[in-house]
């Protein structure tokens, strides 16, 4: 059985910077590619970012552009979400997703594509 766990959430001034991580247990990391999202109250949940199964592909939500970068070590069976710059509107409840029927350089931002799910980590960004 697949299992995600986040972790390195927590509050951080606006202008700031933390670093997400999400270690998956169980199946074949390398065969998944692998996605953060988001969900704040009474919002819709958001695409951050997603990262292909070799990390050679990586796409970005428009909000979160030329701040945030997405990374894994298949060795350690981790992938993380280095997040700077941060604003208050990055306020939300983060999740790890895994996909896997990813094929090669594929890196969905639909959350239909991912078949399991962390609990996910809360990230609060004070003004």
């Amino acid at each position: 059985q697949v299992q995600l766990v986040e972790s390195g959430g927590g509050l951080v001034q606006t202008g700031g910077s933390l670093k997400l991580s999400c270690v998956v247990s169980g199946g074949t990391f390398g065969y998944y590619a692998m996605a953060w999202f988001r969900q704040a109250p009474g919002k819709q949940r958001e695409f951050v970012g997603a990262i292909s199964r070799g990390g050679t592909v990586r796409s970005y939500g428009d909000s979160v552009q030329n701040r945030f970068t997405i990374s894994r070590i298949n060795d350690k069976r981790t992938v993380f979400l280095q997040m700077n710059s941060l604003k208050p509107e990055d306020t939300a409840a983060y999740y790890c997703a895994a996909d896997d029927n990813a094929v090669a350089g594929e890196a969905s931002r639909w959350s239909e594509a991912y078949e399991v799910w962390g609990q996910g980590t809360q990230v609060t960004v004070s003004s």
